[in-house]
């Protein structure tokens, strides 16, 4: 097997739950209104332009202008994002808390909007763990995009081959396996697990 020192992950729906569903469907009763403004009006598509650097208050206005009943709830969004990510994917910081313990280097390169992160990455003292984290939102470049590894590896200061990178997105483990890493398309917590001890970087 290849000789791997160092563990880059992942955030969303590797380390920490996300959907939009967990936020709207608070503020949004009726099932059938919700599937509707889930698909037509917040999706995840729309959402993604953050992630690649599009700036918050420009996508709001605009989606607000579009569809100014929901101005209250597209205000939410921008306001409440971090009620969109209600935990921890089970047994994950776990890995990452036996990995530190280990002195297995730390990293990781997330889809995430810039503004985004600043709200959330405070709330989480388990990035302290990390040597360095590459955010989409900030570089206005996004995972599949090769030029994301690239930068990754050098903003890290690490070789082709040298890193595992865990990534949920089957698209993200491909364009990463082609761009310098060793990637493993996550599944679980407990699979993970076992993957990082057949590499011998947990023990």
């Amino acid at each position: 097997m290849t000789q791997i020192s160092t563990v880059v992950f992942d955030v969303g729906r590797v380390l920490f739950e996300w959907d939009l569903r967990h936020l709207f469907a608070k503020l949004i009763p009726d099932s059938e209104e919700l599937d509707w403004f889930l698909t037509h009006v917040v999706t995840p598509e729309w959402h993604f332009q953050h992630d690649a650097g599009r700036p918050l208050a420009d996508m709001t206005v605009e989606l607000t202008a579009q569809y100014p009943h929901y101005g209250p709830l597209i205000e939410a969004y921008r306001t409440r994002f971090n009620e969109t990510i209600p935990g921890p994917v089970p047994g994950s910081l776990d890995i990452v808390h036996d990995l530190a313990a280990q002195g297995v280097p730390l990293f990781a390169i997330t889809n995430f909007g810039a503004e985004f992160w600043d709200m959330f990455r405070p709330t989480q003292p388990i990035f302290d763990l990390f040597g360095d984290i590459v955010v989409s939102g900030v570089e206005k470049l996004a995972k599949p995009d090769p030029a994301i590894y690239l930068l990754a590896l050098e903003r890290f200061g690490l070789q082709h081959g040298e890193a595992m990178f865990i990534d949920d997105n089957h698209a993200n483990v491909v364009s990463a396996r082609a761009n310098g890493f060793v990637a493993y398309h996550f599944q679980d917590a407990k699979s993970l697990r076992a993957e990082l001890s057949a590499y011998r970087l947990l023990l």
